[in-house]
């Protein structure tokens, strides 16, 4: 499988993808964390591009050829890099699962933008302003939709390992082991 999450910065996609990847015993892919390693590196000077997605999309396809699930975490705030990750699935006949992380409460939303502490060394985390005014295109397909706002996170996790158990075909226990 390979399992995509999107969404904004703030809404919890990186918080439920590391459980995902403990429940799955999948590969994860940040795209966080590869543009910072190339910012880091000196690889990319000013604006990065598509190069981390890029990156990310070999990375995944490497993972999908060795028969591994992998977890796929970016903003996704666009159609072409959704297409691309699809693609990248499809190229080796993986189930290609959606999530679309979202909190539809925007003052909760706020909050967690701006009392956020980096966890990749050298990222500043984005500012509210830069969240809300990103570019932000609907989805277009079906896909699963996670709201977080006002829920716990033991909440979310259980909705969404159910969802992608279900799309993907597998058994899973919430926080655990597959089972099938």
């Amino acid at each position: 499988m390979l399992i995509v999450l999107g969404g904004l910065p703030g809404t919890g996609k990186t918080t439920l993808a590391r459980h995902i990847v403990e429940a799955f015993r999948a590969c994860y892919v940040r795209i966080d964390t590869i543009e910072q390693t190339l910012r880091d590196t000196g690889l990319v000077d000013g604006e990065m591009g598509p190069a981390g997605y890029v990156l990310g999309y070999r990375l995944a396809s490497e993972n999908l050829r060795l028969g591994q699930t992998v977890v796929a975490d970016s903003v996704n705030s666009i159609a072409i890099t959704r297409d691309a990750w699809r693609r990248t699935g499809e190229q080796h006949d993986a189930v290609v699962i959606e999530v679309e992380v979202i909190c539809s409460d925007p003052t909760e939303h706020r909050r967690r933008v701006e009392s956020r502490a980096g966890d990749i060394p050298g990222l500043t985390p984005p500012t509210w302003d830069a969240v809300i005014a990103r570019e932000y295109e609907p989805w277009d397909r079906d896909h699963i939709v996670i709201d977080t706002a006002g829920r716990t996170e033991r909440d979310c996790v259980r909705e969404t390992i159910g969802q992608i158990a279900r799309a993907g075909g597998v058994a899973v226990e919430p926080f655990g082991q597959q089972t099938g």
